[in-house]
């Protein structure tokens, strides 16, 4: 864990109605920190007061202006999506708050790129809410590269010994072998090797799955792996890194878990989050991979079918701020200044 004395954590606290306010008051509440470290939670105070009331934990003071730090307190809230019509209503889709997780994602951002924040954590967002918004973007990774400016980025999952990075990430299945193409299973595979620098792993050994059973069965099952995902490899094996593939995704688990490879990437997103969810579901990070600050999530959705109940697990995200924090300590290897 990083223990820099000065390290200032943003957490947005997602779709109100789900349990992101929920997780983010026990997991900064519950769990003792390094003394120096500060949170931000991000969202709309009067429902983060409201709830916090309704679990019996503490309330944080309200910085104004928003993106100050007071002398004092260790946790604060920077008011962000506050607007009439908005109220907490657990499990319940609404626009107002998909808004207002929009909102508070823009003044992390804004925070981040300013050096007033050293690392984001993103508690969950509904993307039906955010389409009866109108929110065009599929989820917090594309749009906080939009944002950037960022085109090459992707996602790395972490969880117990897997680490798997997405080739494509949130589309209908019917539309994934169309964009399995060479420009995004090298860009998958460049941000993992880069990724894993940043982790810290010294061997970074990478293995590429095949997109269909059988990596294809030499052709018989599709030819994407001859055509598009072997010259990527052979391309990345030139360059001097360890990368294998493409390894059929039931058997390429299977060896990441016996330390033959340190991360996985993954065609499509149930093939790299299924299994990494079968072990570490109450553990997995995501990493946004290419964004010039650190970023990071849990694994988990909205939840809303325990939202309101008080029952909902913080592990995920208290792993997530965990790796925050070791990452916050490094140099970031996409960042330009």
């Amino acid at each position: 864990m990083n223990t820099n004395p000065t390290l200032r954590i943003g957490l947005t606290l997602g779709d109100v109605n789900g349990v992101g306010p929920e997780v983010a008051l026990k997991a900064v509440y519950r769990v003792r920190w390094p003394a120096g470290w500060r949170f931000a939670l991000i969202g709309p105070s009067e429902i983060l007061r409201e709830q916090a009331r309704r679990y019996r934990l503490p309330t944080p003071p309200t910085a104004l202006p928003p993106g100050e730090w007071p002398p004092g307190p260790r946790t604060i809230v920077w008011e962000a999506g506050a607007e009439p019509q908005l109220r907490w209503r657990p499990g319940h889709v609404s626009a107002a708050a998909a808004r207002a997780s929009v909102a508070a994602l823009r003044a992390a951002t804004d925070a981040a790129r300013a050096d007033r924040l050293d690392a984001i954590v993103t508690a969950p967002i509904h993307k039906g809410a955010w389409g009866r918004a109108g929110i065009q973007s599929p989820g917090h990774t594309e749009l906080l590269a939009q944002w950037c400016g960022v085109r090459s980025f992707a996602m790395m999952l972490v969880g117990g010994p897997l680490r798997v990075v997405l080739a494509t990430r949130h589309l209908p299945l019917r539309l994934v072998a169309g964009a399995v193409t060479r420009p995004a299973v090298r860009c998958a595979i460049e941000q993992a090797k880069i990724g894993l620098d940043w982790l810290g792993c010294c061997t970074a050994r990478i293995a590429v799955c095949g997109l269909n059973p059988h990596a294809g069965d030499s052709g018989r099952l599709g030819d994407e792996e001859r055509r598009i995902i072997a010259p990527e490899v052979m391309a990345a094996r030139r360059r001097g890194w360890d990368v294998s593939g493409p390894i059929p995704a039931d058997t390429a688990f299977h060896l990441a878990l016996q330390r033959r490879y340190d991360l996985v990437v993954a065609m499509y997103h149930d093939q790299g989050l299924a299994p990494l969810k079968m072990i570490a579901f109450e553990m997995g990070v995501n990493v946004t991979l290419g964004l010039p600050f650190v970023r990071t999530s849990p694994d988990h959705g909205t939840a809303f079918d325990i939202a309101g109940r008080g029952t909902a697990n913080p592990r995920s995200l208290r792993a997530a701020i965990r790796l925050a924090g070791k990452l916050a300590g490094r140099p970031n290897p996409w960042r330009t200044s």
